[in-house]
């Protein structure tokens, strides 16, 4: 009887939690709210926490239990710096790695009352692990691209902002031109950065909130530059062609260092793949001979 059992109780429960992952794969329960409460009160940190406890209900309320508060900052920084993908709010990745992880645990289970075995233990325990963290995985897949695309659209973005603030532009407004003639994540970073400006943030703290949220790291330093000359009423055209010539060495700099990589790369490939070959190529004809010799043909 409890063999049976077993099966039918492990069905039952991934059925059920494919019935809720379905469920939250479509409704948002919430969400427009919390996020139009976000935005509102973007920069005060507690407003952002009480607006996240709107969500706190049902199925997203149950996930942020189960989640450590940690991980749940973690993941809201790992989506923060991903750019914050429209169809993967941070409600939606907590439902989806409990429910996740959930289904597969039961998935395991039932494998497990079919054919037991010390092997399948291995395996559930390596795939429970894996589909917990899968969508960290993914998130920060997401914000290396991200970041690797800021780190090569950086320089020239300081280089025409110099030339429009060299024009007569105010660093705003240079900012801003530079930011509707471009494309890629730093555009958008900075058109973000200008509309939190805009709904009356003040310009120190959207400065620090693009650099909390950034990947990169020149774009950091290039921040805390450009607040450093505020506060001290440095011209920021010096500061841009300071920041846009040192841009230019590094990504120089970058592109030496990885020529100087490549064959290193290439030794490893060579050694497993072409010296076997050259080997036999080379050596075949005189390995087949000797064994001829020595066996009398």
């Amino acid at each position: 009887m409890a063999g049976v059992l077993l099966p039918v109780t492990a069905a039952a429960t991934v059925a059920l939690a494919a019935v809720l992952a379905t469920y939250a794969m479509t409704a948002q329960p919430g969400r427009v709210r919390a996020q139009s409460l976000a935005n509102l009160r973007r920069g005060d940190r507690q407003a952002a926490r009480d607006a996240d406890l709107v969500t706190g209900g049902g199925l997203v309320g149950l996930a942020r239990k189960l989640t450590p508060a940690g991980r749940v900052r973690g993941l809201d920084l790992q989506l923060s710096r991903a750019g914050r993908p429209a169809a993967w709010p941070l409600e939606r990745v907590l439902v989806t790695k409990v429910l996740g992880t959930a289904a597969t645990a039961a998935l395991m289970l039932l494998l497990f009352s079919v054919s037991p075995s010390r092997r399948l233990v291995a395996f559930a325990v390596v795939m429970v692990v894996l589909v917990w963290f899968l969508p960290e995985i993914l998130l920060y897949n997401t914000a290396q691209k991200r970041k690797v695309a800021i780190q090569r659209a950086l320089p020239d973005t300081l280089d025409q902002m110099t030339i429009a603030v060299e024009a007569g532009l105010g660093f705003e407004s240079a900012m801003a031109h530079v930011a509707r003639n471009g494309s890629g994540p730093l555009a958008e970073e900075l058109i973000r950065t200008l509309q939190d400006i805009q709904v009356g943030q003040p310009r120190r703290d959207a400065y620090r909130a693009l650099a909390e949220r950034s990947p990169e790291e020149d774009l950091r330093r290039f921040l805390r530059a450009v607040i450093q000359a505020e506060q001290h009423g440095v011209s920021i055209a010096g500061v841009l062609s300071t920041q846009a010539q040192e841009m230019r060495i590094k990504r120089r700099q970058r592109a030496e260092e990885k020529a100087m990589q490549i064959p290193v790369k290439v030794v490893f490939p060579l050694i497993l793949t072409i010296l076997p070959v050259l080997f036999i190529i080379v050596m075949g004809p005189g390995v087949i001979n000797m064994i001829d010799a020595f066996s009398g043909r």
